[in-house]
């Protein structure tokens, strides 16, 4: 059974589910109409996973404090992690895994706040779904794309009404909002205040992957690989359905992250 149906028959038996939005949903969704319409379709709890961002961030900065001396390629993107592996495993032993990925932080947030409740990712990456049931089954994260979502929107009949605009998260976090856009981690980890910026390098696209991972090995100035498989960052993943240029998925992005009027149930 995949993922889709798996969450289709969640929803018909009435499970305890959380759901973890990712923080690339303004490209594809309005708030906070998107959090209305999840209550509608079966969901008690939903979070940012925008909270685990944060979680990996001090992750990240903990390792950046705790050695000084070492060289980090961030691993929050799970379509990257497994070319390292797969292309360049002598490359393995930089990968930051001492620092979860937002989804899989988020995910044990979820699990400590709201115990008995299946945790369900949504958001534009289908490598995520390899993510939860290889490398961390015990969490038992399901994991959909926006794609996914809108076709069950749709078997459910969940449309947009006035009264959705009145909800919110149950868990949500601000300072971590740019983070699908490439150089998100390193722009709300602090980073740019532990590292000078020639030890720093942002680069997203696959295409630009070699060349970026020959500069980490030859260039031992780099403490910090900050990289992602899509270009721009997760606002170009595969599991969003737009027809709008990277430029303004961005603009959708940071437009959010702006916003003050986002708030959580409870604090």
């Amino acid at each position: 059974m995949n993922e889709k149906s798996q969450l289709i028959e969640l929803i018909q038996n009435k499970a305890k589910m959380v759901a973890m939005l990712a923080p690339s949903f303004p490209i594809v969704y309005e708030y906070p109409q998107i959090v209305g319409k999840l209550r509608a379709l079966g969901f008690e709890f939903i979070a940012e996973v925008t909270i685990g961002a944060k979680r990996t961030n001090e992750q990240v900065a903990e390792l950046l404090k705790a050695n000084p001396q070492g060289r980090y390629i961030t691993s929050p993107c799970p379509s990257f992690v497994r070319l390292v592996r797969k292309r360049y495993p002598h490359l393995v032993p930089f990968l930051a895994f001492q620092a979860d990925s937002p989804m899989i932080a988020t995910a044990r947030i979820m699990k400590e706040r709201y115990p008995g409740y299946r945790p369900v990712f949504i958001g534009p990456c289908l490598q995520k779904k390899l993510e939860s049931s290889e490398d961390y089954p015990d969490l038992e994260i399901l994991v959909v794309t926006y794609k996914e979502l809108d076709e069950i929107f749709q078997q459910f009949g969940i449309i947009a009404k006035p009264e959705y605009a009145n909800d919110a998260f149950d868990i949500a976090e601000m300072t971590t909002r740019i983070y699908p856009t490439d150089g998100g981690l390193t722009d709300t980890s602090g980073a740019r205040s532990l590292l000078k910026d020639e030890q720093i390098r942002v680069v997203s696209g696959w295409k630009n992957f070699e060349s970026a991972l020959a500069e980490f090995e030859n260039n031992k100035t780099i403490k910090l690989l900050d990289i992602l498989f899509c270009e721009g960052g997760c606002i170009h993943g595969p599991g969003i359905v737009s027809t709008l240029p990277l430029e303004d998925r961005k603009n959708k992005v940071l437009e959010y992250a702006k916003r003050q009027d986002i708030v959580q149930k409870v604090a």
